[in-house]
């Protein structure tokens, strides 16, 4: 399957909505910028203090003082607003935002995820996802399905959590996922892929009946 990060991200973009306010995390959930329909207007908002990002910036574009959390060289749109940290995290931790979109090492049947650290590996700690899946009114995790063949979506995850059940719903280049109470529901899958492939890369248990293809 190719450009898998491509996939994940332009089904991810059709989640936001008219007048969202949204913060995009680094990876994947970065790309979503790229595939906003011109006729939704979105307000995307950066922790480094920004509100107002637009897609990533061609190589005409570039203003090395400008970059998105990833460290990526972006745009900004008209109207746009810069200012300290203070105020973003004011904005983030006051419930302000409509969604968040980040990426993730593992998630689990009960919404529960775990992004920032793999025991006895250097990592730089968990940044702002903390704050963003708790202030945020919607959750949704972007990934790959698997982590070289081994299973990211988990009946419980093993690594240390992020935050517990905060997710919403689950996009990979497999499958989209909806969080419930009573656990995970397969909505969508691939076109390429049948429901007994996702299952089996998949170590949760997934509920479905009126499973769309997902367009890609």
């Amino acid at each position: 399957m190719d450009n898998i990060k491509e996939i994940i991200a332009k089904r991810v973009a059709k989640e936001l909505k008219d007048g969202d306010l949204v913060n995009l995390g680094i990876g994947i959930p970065s790309l979503v910028a790229n595939y906003i329909d011109e006729n939704v207007e979105v307000f995307l908002q950066s922790e480094n203090g920004i509100l107002g990002l637009g897609p990533l910036a061609q190589e005409n574009e570039i203003d090395i003082n400008l970059t998105n959390p990833s460290g990526q060289y972006a745009t900004i749109k008209d109207n746009g607003a810069y200012f300290d940290t203070a105020t973003s995290f004011a904005i983030i931790r006051g419930g302000h935002l409509d969604l968040t979109v980040l990426g993730t090492l593992e998630v689990d049947e009960e919404g529960s995820m775990a992004s920032w650290i793999i025991p006895k590996k250097l990592v730089p700690g968990m940044g702002g996802s903390m704050d963003l899946v708790t202030g945020a009114k919607r959750v949704i995790i972007a990934t790959t399905h698997t982590n070289k063949g081994r299973a990211k979506i988990k009946k419980i995850c093993s690594l240390p959590l992020t935050a517990y059940k905060v997710v919403d719903l689950i996009v990979t280049e497999l499958a989209v996922i909806k969080v419930c109470d009573d656990g995970l529901h397969l909505i969508e899958r691939h076109p390429d892929v049948s429901i007994q492939e996702i299952i089996e890369q998949t170590e949760a248990t997934l509920i479905y009946d009126d499973v769309k293809i997902m367009e890609v």
